[in-house]
Parts: C-alpha cells; sequence; structure tokens
C-alpha cells in the first residue's frame, strides 16, 4: 500500500489548510460585505434625486457585476496556474482582493466626484469579482494536491468551511457596526470601515502565504515537463466535456443550495412569514455555523465511503431537512432553530463538491478545468436562482422548497453518476489484471 497516499496530516498539512482557510475565509468576506451595506452605498454613490427602486437596482447591479466578471479572472488565472504553478496564483488572488477592497472603503461619494463615484465603485467590484475567480478554484486545487489522497475530501471540506465562515465574519462585522454606531455615523464613515479591515486583514493574509510550497503535483510535472504543452482551455474542451458537465451541474448545487438556504431564507422569513428581523438573522448564524460544521463532516465522510455514496446519501438528506425547514416557518420559535440548524448542517454535502471536481480533471489542466466549470456556473446560476425562486413564488409558497428539492435531486443523479463510473473503471481494473 502508498504510504504516501495513506498517511495522517502532518504539521505542513495543517499549516497549508490554515493558511488557505484564513486566507479563502477574509477573502470572501471583501467579496461579500458589499451587499450588507448595500443600502448606505446606493444612497452615497447615486444622485439623491433618483427613484429609490432604481437606486437599488443599480447599487445591485454593482453587487452583481463581481459575479459577472469572475468567469474571465478565474480562466486567466487558472491558465497561468497550469502553467507557471499553483502558489503565484494563490498569491495574486489575494492581493487583487485586498487592494480593490481598500480601494473601496476610501472612494469619494457622488456628491464630491459624480458619475465617477459609482463607475470607480464598480470597476473596484469587477477586480474583486476577477480575484475571487482565481482563489476559490486555486485554493481547492492547491490543498487538494498537498494533503495526502486518502485526506483530500476532509482538506477540501475544511476549505470550504473556512470559504463559507467569510460570509459570517461579514454578518457579524455588519452587525456590530449596526449595533455600536448610529444611523448618521454609518452614513458618514462607519460603511468604510468593513472595507478598509478586509483589506488589512487581506495584505495580512497575503503576507503569512509567502510560507506556504508550490504543490508536490506542479513540481512533479515541472520534473518530468509534463505541463500541458498545449492551451489548457483548449485541452479541456476538447478532451474532458463530461467532466466539465459533471463540475458545472455540481457548482449549481453549491452555489445555489447557499443562496436559497442561507442568504435568501432571513428575507423570505420576515416577508412571508412575519418572522422578526432580529430573530431570522440569529436563526441564520445558527444555520451558518451548522454549515461549516456540515461541510467539514461531508469532507470527512467522502474519504471513507466515497464520493458517489456520500453525495446521494447527503442530497436525501438535504432535501428532507430542506424541505421540513420550509415547511415548518410558520411554527414555534424554538423550532425556528432546530430545523433552520438542521438544514444549514445539511447543505453541507456541497464540501463533497471540490473533491469530486478536482479528480475530474487531470493534473495538468486541472486548474483550468476546475475553474473553467465553477466560475461560468457560479455567474449563470448564482445570479438566476434568486430570480427564479422569486418567480416561483407567485405560484407557490414552498418555491424555496421545491427549488432545493430539485437541486438535491440533480445531486443524486450526480452521485449515481460517480456510482456508474466508479464501477466501470472498477471493472476495467479486474478485466486488466485477468488478461495480465
Amino acid at each position: 500500500m502508498d504510504t504516501v497516499t495513506t498517511r495522517h496530516l502532518n504539521r505542513q498539512d495543517y499549516k497549508t489548510l490554515s493558511l488557505a482557510a484564513l486566507g479563502g475565509a477574509l477573502e470572501f468576506y471583501d467579496f461579500i460585505i458589499f451587499v450588507f451595506f448595500a443600502a448606505v452605498i446606493g444612497e452615497l454613490f447615486f444622485p439623491a434625486d433618483m427613484p429609490e427602486w432604481l437606486r437599488q437596482v443599480q447599487t445591485f447591479a454593482i453587487f452583481a457585476a463581481g459575479y459577472l466578471a469572475r468567469p474571465l479572472g478565474g480562466i486567466i488565472m487558472a491558465h497561468f496556474g497550469d502553467k507557471a504553478g499553483r502558489k503565484k496564483m494563490f498569491s495574486l488572488s489575494i492581493l487583487l482582493m485586498a487592494l480593490p477592497t481598500l480601494a473601496m472603503g476610501a472612494l469619494p461619494d457622488y456628491d464630491s466626484i459624480g458619475l465617477a463615484a459609482p463607475l470607480l465603485m464598480l470597476l473596484m467590484r469587477m477586480l474583486q469579482g476577477a480575484a475571487i475567480g482565481g482563489e476559490v478554484p486555486g485554493a481547492w486545487v492547491f490543498v487538494a494536491e498537498h494533503v495526502p489522497e486518502k485526506r483530500t475530501g476532509f482538506a477540501c471540506g475544511t476549505l470550504t468551511a473556512g470559504l463559507t465562515a467569510g460570509i459570517l465574519l461579514g454578518s457579524l462585522v455588519a452587525t456590530v457596526l449596526n449595533t455600536t454606531l448610529s444611523p448618521e455615523a454609518i452614513r458618514a464613515y462607519g460603511w468604510r470601515i468593513p472595507f478598509f479591515l478586509g483589506g488589512l486583514f487581506g495584505l495580512l493574509a497575503m503576507y503569512l502565504r509567502r510560507w506556504l510550497h508550490e504543490t508536490p503535483v506542479f513540481r512533479q510535472m515541472q520534473q518530468r515537463k509534463a505541463l500541458s504543452g498545449a492551451l489548457p482551455l483548449h485541452t479541456i474542451f476538447a478532451r474532458h466535456k463530461r467532466s466539465i458537465v459533471l463540475s458545472m451541474l455540481l457548482t449549481w448545487l453549491l452555489s445555489a443550495c447557499i443562496v436559497v438556504v442561507i442568504l435568501m431564507a432571513p428575507t423570505l422569513m420576515q416577508k412571508q412569514h412575519g418572522i422578526p428581523a432580529a430573530l431570522s438573522l440569529q436563526a441564520n448564524s445558527v444555520a451558518t455555523v451548522m454549515l461549516l460544521a456540515g461541510c467539514i463532516i461531508a469532507g470527512w465522510i467522502v474519504d471513507r465511503a466515497g464520493a458517489a455514496r456520500t453525495l446521494m446519501a447527503g442530497c436525501l438528506l438535504l432535501a428532507l431537512c430542506s424541505w421540513n425547514f420550509f415547511h415548518q416557518l410558520d411554527g414555534s420559535p424554538a423550532l425556528l432553530f432546530i430545523w433552520y440548524g438542521l438544514a444549514g448542517l445539511s447543505v453541507g454535502v456541497v464540501g463533497v463538491v471540490p473533491l469530486v471536481m478536482v479528480r475530474a480533471f487531470p493534473a495538468a489542466v486541472r486548474f483550468t478545468g476546475l475553474s473553467f466549470s465553477y466560475n461560468v456556473a457560479y455567474a449563470i446560476f448564482g445570479g438566476l436562482t434568486p430570480v427564479c425562486v422569486t418567480l416561483m413564488l407567485r405560484y407557490t409558497p414552498m418555491a424555496a422548497a421545491w427549488y432545493v428539492v430539485a437541486l438535491a435531486l440533480a445531486g443524486m443523479l450526480a452521485g449515481v453518476w460517480l456510482w456508474r463510473d466508479s464501477r466501470q473503471a472498477s471493472a476495467r481494473l479486474d478485466v486488466s489484471l485477468h488478461s495480465s
């Protein structure tokens, strides 16, 4: 048995995983903090006489621009990650996030520089999107190529939990500022504080990443001169179409479940069921913490049970828990925390997704294949999911539940696909062994 692939995580593995998760959490915080202060940003960066609905639309259009910029930034950074090295792009992505975040906190408002204010905010937001497009796939590839093969699931699940922790950190910072500062102070200077914090912490994380090493997999490819000679993007389209489809399907599961259960649910609870904002946000914090735990648990299980079984069982649990949560929203507040916590835990099945995508592509084009599939699918499904759920609400109050159940079914089908592929691979191996 290969002791390299079966050994336990050592001190260097934990150091790599910790620094990757810390940097990823801070980058996700930088990317998401805009939405928590969208209202005040809209007031400051657009004309005062603009209709409120138009101001909201334009403010959230700036937020959405970050998602649209993800594929381009991710593909470019992945190309050089497959050609020049994982570590260089891993460090560059956090720098490209930290500097625009600092700049956003220092931007003059509309009263100071007019139309240039929202245009500069839009530019900074697009740079953020390009950075996050390289960070998330790069982090998964970087960590997966460092740890032993039999511990890849736990490492990817833990890293996904770290990325999600950035959302929780943004929520906590916004809550603290809004409870300690008056609305006037928030409008005057308070909204800038989280951007300055995010930028400074990002620079610190970049400094800490100096101590990381290039992945053993990439170093071996360099030594064997096995780096992709062709354009990596062309290679994945020519030879790995099935892997692209599978990865995009699983990214839909990952992105949309988090959007619906974690990001949209508090608003749905308040508007449809009359649940107080404070109570819904407290329950949301519980669900987010449970999501972090769920990602780590799913990663631990997948190393032992395999991706196919974990995905099928996890998606069944996701369907049951999410349906029960949305169905029980009119119940008692005590049950709200329990059911929302279980729903958040079940969404943790998304911790399996990065492992499947990392293994779907060969090392020479792994960064490009994962980055293209993940970022394009995230831009499409992350943006369209709120629109689809909102339109479905016109026909049924359980629209969010039906949407998540449909995703869970798609995830189970992906699990069947993986199970069938593993059976076929085992059969081919048996044939080759018998023939030899």
